[in-house]
């Protein structure tokens, strides 16, 4: 898709959201990019995005940035819109929804109440006059696919399925039409942990088995990155940076995406640029990139300076502690002192996140989860100049 946008009037945006619920969040979507004292609302701004055949976009923003707006555009239940939108080579504009051969699946399951699972995979077939043959060819490979358990669903209507097991159905129903183009709307939020991660697996199965193209639409980073080959951050109808999950994360185009992305996300700290001597973080408090880095950056030029967890080392400040009892001591470059706010356990990186006080900044740092440190204790906190990012303070852009 190029340049696409779409407006809604705000009174109008909200009303369709309440008239057809599995829609998602058509007045929330709006919030985010309503102009002040306008009665109009973009929803969309400019999107541009391409994706390969056979791989998976997830699209990750917060609640109301338009991400459920963009589905709808795609799938053709969202017309007046401006832009050009293709599949392969076939513009889109004028081409109804049902001649999209779009597979769906809502946070909402909208499976069809009167029929049993096997009638609601089914019913595509019917209403194409398919041979039965090829029907039954085509749900037996996707029960196959979606797991040990999922036969018995296929006997049952959807009132007697719990939501985990309704959500299955309706994936399995997508699926099974092998779609052109397939898109998720939250399909995951309406489960609880352990069977949201289950059925992740699933998707990311069925994604690979029958190679199609996807976009995944989300606030939940650990599924884009499980889901998605590429993630698209999302603010405000807007598309701020595509591309691998990891890459994106490690390398923000703006403050937005490194304050979003991230458990825990990148700490955000104010600055300006002293010559020679760092980088002024207030009170004191001073951070030292590598020469390059440095010399970048003009003095004076206010700037914000973005830390990651994993670059912020914390241990506990007994030495310090020893030092000030002695008469105090000067404390090595990128090196300061703060108290702990929180501390959180990832067991499966052996680590621990620490939330802490430094001056008049918060931040997050990370220990060896063998270290025992608890909220109120001192601690030292070692950056790793290696890991700092700089954002323009004015526009947010990054600078190196």
């Amino acid at each position: 898709m190029s340049k696409v946008s779409k407006e809604f009037g705000v009174q109008a945006g909200t009303a369709l959201a309440r008239s057809i619920p599995w829609m998602g969040s058509s007045g929330p979507e709006a919030r985010e990019g309503e102009e002040e004292g306008s009665d109009r609302v973009h929803a969309l701004d400019q999107v541009d995005l391409t994706v390969p055949d056979g791989r998976t976009l997830a699209v990750l923003g917060p609640s109301g940035c338009g991400k459920s707006t963009l589905l709808r555009v795609i799938s053709g239940l969202e017309a007046d819109y401006s832009g050009e939108l293709f599949y392969d080579d076939q513009n889109m504009m004028d081409v109804p929804p049902r001649d999209r051969y779009i597979g769906m699946v809502f946070q909402n399951y909208a499976l069809y109440p009167h029929f049993e699972g096997h009638g609601n995979l089914s019913f595509f077939f019917r209403m194409r006059k398919a041979p039965d043959e090829e029907a039954e060819e085509r749900i037996r490979i996707t029960s196959e696919i979606m797991g040990i358990g999922f036969n018995s669903l296929l006997q049952r209507k959807p009132g007697t399925l719990s939501g985990g097991q309704q959500q299955r159905v309706a994936i399995a129903r997508a699926i099974v039409r092998r779609p052109r183009v397939f898109l998720f709307d939250e399909p995951l939020s309406n489960l609880d942990a352990k069977l949201r991660s289950k059925t992740r697996v699933e998707i990311k199965r069925l994604l690979r088995r029958f190679s199609i193209t996807a976009l995944y639409v989300t606030h939940d980073q650990t599924e884009a990155m499980a889901l998605g080959d590429l993630v698209a951050v999302m603010r405000a109808g807007r598309i701020e940076q595509v591309g691998p999950f990891e890459e994106v994360r490690r390398q923000p185009a703006n403050t937005f995406v490194a304050g979003f992305l991230g458990i825990p996300p990148m700490s955000l700290l104010p600055g300006a640029v002293v010559d020679r001597g760092g980088i002024a973080a207030g009170r004191g408090l001073r951070i030292v990139p590598q020469a390059p880095q440095l010399e970048a950056l003009r003095s004076g030029k206010r700037v914000t300076v973005g830390i990651p967890a994993e670059s912020v080392k914390v241990t506990v400040d007994e030495d310090g502690i020893r030092a000030e009892a002695e008469g105090g001591a000067q404390a090595p470059v990128n090196t300061w002192r703060g108290t702990v706010e929180s501390v959180e356990p990832d067991y499966g990186r052996h680590v621990q996140f620490i939330g802490f006080r430094s001056g008049e900044h918060r931040l997050q740092g990370q220990a060896d989860a063998r270290e025992r440190i608890a909220p109120g204790e001192r601690i030292v906190v070692q950056f790793d100049d290696m890991g700092l990012h700089f954002f323009d303070d004015e526009s947010g852009d990054r600078l190196v």
